[in-house]
């Protein structure tokens, strides 16, 4: 009768070392367990992952040329500063700052901190909220009544938790220097032709789901718009964690 192997301490640590594979190529099993995630954002994470192959050459040049001013800070041993940019920072550029954030913890990548701002503030709209809810995130506010409501945002472990509100770019708590802004609107982009304090400018524009808003199509548009800059996010982050 043949040798059998049992299912051991030792064949579980060689199962547990075995490559896992994704919709983007190879990732090391310490990889894919890098950071910690809610159950329902880690679900949306990897079906974000597995849909890579829909970022078309441009978007992934737009992408890697951000990536690689990241890792030249993090070889610098310097912080790295995201300000994601919309004229209102109430929908697309909290969409960024909060998809970066779970993506930098997702490929367990230090020294990286995410924020969002606008040319003028307003507030973060309810519909981008409710949007990270049924992605996973759990938000609530203390007034969600006042004019432009603080949101705590959480995907993780408590030390990763967000606060999310409107405000000017360079407002408090956002860098006044030493960061990327990234326009992810036509309209900041196009009219804000000096952006204070930063030393890395890049566009990574997304359409406005706010062109659905009071229609059937609401929640299906920013839904789509948040898998969208979720996929993107979650590529960002992979390539600034391969060496």
């Amino acid at each position: 009768m043949g040798n059998t192997v049992s299912a051991g301490p030792l064949w579980s640590a060689v199962l547990a070392s075995l490559i896992l594979i994704t919709g983007e190529g190879w990732m090391t099993q310490s990889e894919s367990a890098a950071g910690e995630l809610h159950a329902g954002v880690g679900e949306f994470v990897a079906a974000r992952i597995n849909e890579f192959a829909q970022i078309g050459p441009e978007r992934r040049a737009e992408l890697e040329s951000l990536a690689g001013y990241v890792q030249k800070r993090l070889a610098a041993d310097q912080p790295v500063n995201l300000t994601f940019v919309c004229t209102h920072n109430s929908r697309r550029s909290h969409l960024s700052q909060l998809w970066a954030a779970v993506g930098a913890v997702h490929y367990g990548l230090e020294g990286i901190a995410t924020f969002s701002g606008g040319t003028e503030a307003t507030a973060m709209n309810p519909r981008t909220v409710e949007a990270l809810r049924r992605a996973g995130m759990t938000i609530d506010a203390d007034d969600v009544t006042a004019i432009n409501p603080r949101y705590r945002v959480q995907f993780g472990a408590p030390e990763t938790d967000e606060t999310c509100f409107s405000k000017v770019y360079d407002e408090s708590p956002n860098p006044t220097s030493g960061y990327a802004a990234v326009m992810t609107c036509s309209h900041a982009d196009e009219n804000c032709p000096l952006v204070r304090g930063c030393d890395f400018r890049i566009a990574i524009r997304y359409d406005d789901p706010k062109a659905s808003d009071g229609t059937p199509a609401e929640a299906a548009t920013y839904d789509e718009r948040s898998r969208q800059i979720a996929r993107e996010m979650l590529y960002l982050m992979s390539r600034v964690a391969r060496p």
